[in-house]
């Protein structure tokens, strides 16, 4: 009897410390951002450990931030959560709060940060320019801007050229102020911007000059900017004004999860044909697409669609035109630029985003034939190629290739894909997983059958993912696709936290 009582009052007490261990791990939990209680073993592991401490944080509040945002800020800028986020700090795949609470990041900042938050040789490489000259113009010359756009260059596809047998209507002076091309010369160009959506103005403008055409081509559901001409390309209610918007057609969205035709390719392009023959004069001035649409809910596009587009629209006259603003820069994995994944070779490519890690920087790369259209007026932009942003580009390409950041995000993104797959098996609310690298979506459903939007959900879960440490995006028509795009400094350590917690908070639901 004694050694029952013995043995009943040591369950008792290891109950008890079992009880006060889990209570402290959730206060940990609220206070910074540690331990919690798993649905299968216990706990979740805690968030890999990172050798970094970020210095005390002095600024203002959150409070008195947001009220600042009110009183003096577009009231068109809105937040994420209900008690929105104030990021002081950020080192690599991960960022700190004003108490210095640290979050796995697996939006990057919309796609952008590639390299990692505040990398090293990317940050050198922006003092190193700053301290010597901020900014002039490309009227004076500098060597960042030349060096910047040569290795960009050498990263574009060796065939991408200027279409040929084109009928180009010209008004102003020869094309060569020094004299025409010597036609084995040709190679990629670059005209620098300052954003994804000055990219695709100019992508589109150029394509309208060099073809005589007015009629622009794209995608349902996409996005391209919000600037005029791109948020006429741009087809989502969601992100239009009641503004003009004249010479866009758009096209079935070869979406294999949502679309009509579900996989096949081929009968989604034919509607491109049909708007060529019954929505133009028969000729178009071009074609733009992504190549997995990221606002729009990392759609990737269905296969062998833009073989069979491209083909279509340079039977028109047309140029293809690849907005590889959040696909670029080695974030699919498989390959560099996104159109890679469907084989084929565009005539303008546009850029952002990643290009500079978080720098202001966008371009727009294609063949000298056609960027001379350029030259019939003066053609200008005064921040755009300046020394600062283009050497922060360049140390990006240097940084991607040093640390074999492409075949990280195939490794990782694979591994992460796996898992996040694995998960839909386990919950119903989960329709569909996408995308490639780490360019990720999870689109939650409240009924598979029919896939209806389980919008208020995702809210939920985003809510409880930050409460874990783990910041994702979200985007899709809906508002109820799961935007994965860390920084390709991912670790698959991380990957497996992101899905642990994305577990946990779906087991809670």
């Amino acid at each position: 009897m004694t050694r029952f009582l013995v043995a009943a009052a040591r369950r008792a007490l290891s109950e008890a410390n079992s009880l006060r261990f889990r209570r402290c791990c959730f206060s940990r939990l609220a206070q910074k951002e540690e331990v919690v209680e798993s649905n299968n073993e216990g706990f979740l592991p805690k968030l890999p450990p990172f050798d970094y401490s970020p210095p005390p944080y002095t600024g203002p509040s959150d409070a008195d931030i947001l009220a600042k945002r009110k009183a003096y800020l577009s009231p068109s800028l809105y937040h994420f959560y209900d008690k929105p986020l104030n990021i002081v700090d950020g080192k690599m795949q991960y960022l700190f709060d004003e108490s210095g609470r640290r979050y796995l990041d697996a939006f990057g900042g919309i796609a952008t940060v590639c390299c990692g938050h505040c990398h090293p040789d990317v940050v050198k490489s922006i003092t190193n320019q700053i301290n010597r000259i901020q900014h002039t113009t490309v009227v004076y010359l500098n060597h960042a801007i030349a060096d910047f756009a040569e290795a960009l260059a050498s990263k574009m596809p060796g065939n991408l050229k200027g279409p040929k047998n084109l009928t180009v209507r010209w008004w102003g002076p020869p094309w060569f102020l020094n004299g025409p091309p010597n036609p084995t010369d040709l190679h990629m160009v670059v005209f620098f911007t300052n954003s994804g959506t000055e990219a695709n103005e100019l992508a589109m403008m150029i394509a309208r000059l060099y073809t005589g055409c007015n009629d622009i081509i794209s995608l349902r559901n996409a996005y391209h900017g919000n600037a005029a001409g791109t948020m006429g390309a741009t087809a989502q209610c969601n992100w239009k004004f009641n503004v003009v918007q004249t010479g866009v057609h758009h096209a079935l969205n070869p979406d294999p999860y949502r679309g009509v035709f579900g996989l096949d390719g081929e009968k989604y392009a034919k509607d491109v044909q049909d708007l060529i023959d019954f929505g133009t004069s028969g000729h178009v001035a071009g074609f733009i697409s992504e190549a997995i649409q990221g606002v729009g809910g990392i759609i990737e596009l269905a296969p062998n669609y833009l073989p069979v587009v491209y083909a279509s629209i340079k039977k028109a006259g047309g140029l293809c035109i690849a907005d590889e603003v959040q696909s670029g820069f080695g974030r699919t994995g498989s390959h560099f630029w996104g159109f890679e994944t469907q084989g084929v070779v565009p005539d303008i490519v546009t850029m952002a985003k990643g290009i500079g890690n978080g720098i202001p920087l966008g371009a727009v790369v294609t063949t000298p034939e056609v960027a001379e259209v350029l030259t019939r007026r003066n053609y200008f932009n005064t921040f755009g190629g300046n020394p600062v942003c283009t050497a922060a580009g360049l140390a990006v390409l240097k940084v991607i290739e040093k640390e074999k950041l492409q075949n990280n995000a195939f490794v990782v993104g694979s591994h992460l894909k796996e898992r996040l797959t694995a998960l839909k098996d386990k919950y119903e609310i989960i329709g569909d997983v996408r995308g490639r690298g780490m360019m990720l979506g999870v689109e939650l459903v409240s009924d598979r059958q029919l896939k209806t939007p389980a919008k208020a959900e995702t809210l939920r879960v985003m809510e409880h993912m930050k409460e874990l440490g783990v910041l994702i995006g979200k985007g899709g028509f809906h508002g109820n696709v799961f935007r994965i795009t860390p920084p390709l400094c991912f670790t698959k350590d991380d990957a497996d936290y992101l899905v642990d917690a994305m577990d946990y908070t779906f087991s809670k639901m």
